[in-house]
């Protein structure tokens, strides 16, 4: 089972994050992008790197190895991004970040850059499965701040590493295994800003409709002020 939602947020006047999926008979890919850079430029990022990732998958599927996939695909999409950003004046200095999962066969594997992020969940738990490149990240594990800080710290949304921003990226890939987790989930941070990851948990697990628990998490975001845009992805459970 796969559900989402994703909104524009209450404060921001277009949504320039973008989500996609792709179902194949091989393997499975969920993608999720958060761009940012002036006018639309944000918003050209984020759609162009994840249908860039899905598209360079589907055509290299059987011809990179399987573990190989998405790490060449995001530094694809890199290079692309970056060198659109040089060519049109209107597109200098966009980016995004980015977090997608490929799942071939019982191999889970997750990629990310930024702050978009991964979550996996049990019956009994959810676990941040990757790590965020931010400031605010690296002050906490250098022990300047403590994770309360860090959830109020007016830095929060400085990213250290991005799609498209330089020539070069560095990606972390993850590797996990299908039964690990009931379900897996990819989000923007405009959701993991203003919900607590329990809260995120426990909407899982009261509600089995996903697209409904999706809708109803970015709804909370935005009781809560929906100062960013708020994208959602889960996948798994029984089919």
């Amino acid at each position: 089972m796969v559900g989402f939602f994703t909104d524009k947020g209450n404060i921001r006047e277009l949504n320039e994050d973008y989500l996609a999926y792709s179902l194949e008979d091989e393997y499975e890919l969920y993608v999720i992008a958060d761009g940012m850079g002036g006018h639309n430029a944000g918003e050209v990022a984020s759609k162009f790197a994840v249908e860039g990732v899905i598209a360079f998958i589907k055509e290299n599927y059987g011809i990179i190895p399987v573990e190989n996939l998405l790490k060449e695909s995001l530094i694809d999409v890199n290079t692309k991004i970056y060198n659109m950003s040089l060519e049109r004046k209107t597109l200098s200095g966009m980016g995004t970040t980015i977090a997608t999962i490929l799942v071939h066969k019982d191999f889970v594997q997750i990629a990310n850059v930024g702050d978009s992020c991964c979550f996996g969940m049990t019956n009994t738990k959810i676990e941040k499965l990757t790590k965020d490149h931010s400031l605010v990240q690296e002050l906490l594990d250098s022990g300047c701040i403590t994770s309360e800080e860090a959830k109020n710290h007016p830095r929060k949304n400085i990213i250290t590493r991005a799609i498209g921003t330089n020539k070069n990226v560095d990606v972390d890939i993850f590797n996990f295994n299908r039964q690990d987790y009931d379900l897996f989930l990819l989000c923007t941070d405009g959701l993991t800003n203003d919900v607590e990851e329990t809260e995120i948990w426990s909407e899982y697990k009261q509600q089995k409709n996903l697209n409904i628990a999706c809708e109803n998490l970015v709804k909370l975001v935005k009781s809560r002020g929906g100062k960013d845009n708020i994208t959602v992805l889960v996948f798994g459970g029984e089919n």
